[in-house]
């Protein structure tokens, strides 16, 4: 496909969007009507449109281009997952809708209901999730079948390299042809002829090869520290051509750290961070933990009031119990509960460290003599954890999470891996809570945890929250 048709089918697709959110807009609007009732469909129709209102829904279809176009909805998604793919989708049409609701409270509109909201955000993701789909592929088949291609060079012949070359030859939807190899003679290019592969210049040919040959892309993976020089020459070469540079990201090797591109300023790095939580996912996870924060305290304010009036009935001391916890990125912060134990716990922690009965840093023992009458109940129950969500309100926590410890805990941490976890914010609940709490051992805890920053999605996040509540009500694992 060449500039001027590429430039074309962008264009189409662009409009397209706007015709897809501008329809979804009045199929929202007129389904919202039918599901109210507060006026006939009739009455609807004859209502006249208001010229200050074109311009403010016009302002909205800007907006929401800008949403797509800072989404990755317009860039190239030849070598995205379909699951990336509409991931992008589902963060453009939610952001659309969050606009649209920011527009209806700032210009007072009606019409904008919760149904509505409901009912544009379901429309226009399916419309956008389905027509993607499609797009992608027929443009998928297409490069299948040898049409659209992009010729791309690899610079090495390390194992990385042509694992590489290997997946570009495994997935012709991709649209690539590997044209070979470039390298000087080294110890392992006996074990690279093995693979099949061929070489197709020297680096000091490369030059050459770049003036007389269609090159669309090159790909270096030369070790970073012994051929710093001969990459950088190599890049360069490609600026003065206006070929696009790939080069492996995981420079280092680690294991877990997943890698991006941002600017600043005027400068592009790649960074890397040990956690899948980033960029739109973490927004919409932060707006999951406000609302969520918000509503359940203000269902459970009466429940609230129950309890700390039992705690002042049946023992002296202040109702909630705050300690400094450690969080985000080792940060501390206090964290709130409802108090379980005589107001000097504190001071008598040292006296049993000799009875704990779990593994690892962490202090438990089943009949903590500490704990109030009323402190079993409101542990069994976890309703000693709901001031949390006064923390989550606060930004200090997040509904779904690695539990928070104690800093006496995390200084007896033994391994590094373990304070991974301090990559994300805490949580009131996790994979720990539902798979048995205390009954789980603290290596296998700390595991789950990894588990949890691995895996971790918006959709996860809605399992573990649905699975608390019957963990909770078996009181599995409390201690």
């Amino acid at each position: 496909m060449n500039v001027t048709n590429r430039r074309i089918l962008l264009a189409c697709l662009k409009v397209y969007d706007l015709v897809l959110l501008t329809v979804s807009y009045a199929l929202a609007t007129l389904l919202a009507v039918e599901v109210s009732h507060s006026v006939s469909f009739r009455e609807f129709l004859s209502m006249r449109i208001k010229i200050s209102n074109c311009l403010i829904f016009a302002g909205a279809l800007l907006v929401w281009h800008g949403i797509f176009s800072l989404c990755g909805l317009y860039e190239s998604k030849r070598l995205s997952t379909r699951l990336e793919e509409m991931m992008a989708e589902w963060k453009a049409t939610t952001l659309a809708t969050i606009s649209l609701l920011f527009v209806a409270i700032s210009f007072s509109i009606r019409m904008v209901t919760p149904t509505f909201l409901a009912l544009f955000w379901g429309i226009s993701s399916i419309g956008t999730v389905c027509s993607r789909y499609v797009l992608q592929s027929l443009l998928r088949q297409f490069r299948s079948a040898g049409r659209n291609l992009r010729y791309i060079l690899i610079l090495g012949t390390n194992p990385r390299a042509v694992e590489f070359a290997r997946r570009i030859e495994t997935t012709p939807e991709w649209g690539y042809r590997n044209l070979g190899f470039v390298d000087l003679d080294w110890p392992g290019l006996e074990e690279f002829r093995k693979s099949g592969f061929r070489i197709v210049s020297d680096r000091a040919g490369l030059p050459r090869f770049l003036r007389n040959n269609v090159v669309d892309e090159v790909a270096i993976y030369l070790p970073l520290r012994s051929f710093y020089e001969d990459a950088a020459r190599v890049a360069s070469l490609c600026d003065q051509h206006g070929i696009i540079v790939r080069f492996d990201s995981n420079i280092f090797g680690l294991r877990e750290a997943r890698a991006w591109d941002e600017g600043i300023e005027n400068e592009h790095v790649v960074a890397t961070r040990a956690a899948r939580h980033g960029g739109m996912s973490l927004m919409i996870k932060r707006l999951l933990d406000i609302a969520g924060s918000v509503l359940l305290l203000a269902i459970l304010t009466p429940l609230f009031a129950l309890v700390a009036l039992l705690i002042k009935m049946t023992s002296t001391g202040p109702v909630f119990f705050c300690q400094e916890r450690v969080g985000l990125n080792k940060r501390r912060f206090l964290i709130y509960k409802f108090r379980t134990m005589v107001a000097d716990a504190e001071a008598k922690l040292a006296d049993l460290e000799k009875f704990n009965e779990v593994s690892g840093p962490v202090f438990k023992i089943k009949r903590d003599p500490r704990i109030t009458p009323i402190g079993t109940w409101l542990r069994r129950a976890s309703i000693d954890e709901l001031p949390q969500l006064l923390n989550v309100l606060k930004g200090d926590m997040s509904l779904v999470g690695p539990r928070p410890l104690p800093v006496r805990d995390v200084r007896g941490f033994g391994e590094d891996w373990q304070r991974r976890r301090f990559c994300v914010r805490p949580g009131i609940t996790c994979l720990w809570q539902v798979q048995g709490r205390s009954s789980i051992g603290f290596d296998q805890w700390m595991k789950l945890d990894m588990q949890y920053l691995d895996e971790w999605s918006i959709w996860l996040d809605l399992k573990i929250m649905a699975r608390t509540i019957p963990a909770v009500l078996k009181g599995s694992g409390a201690a």
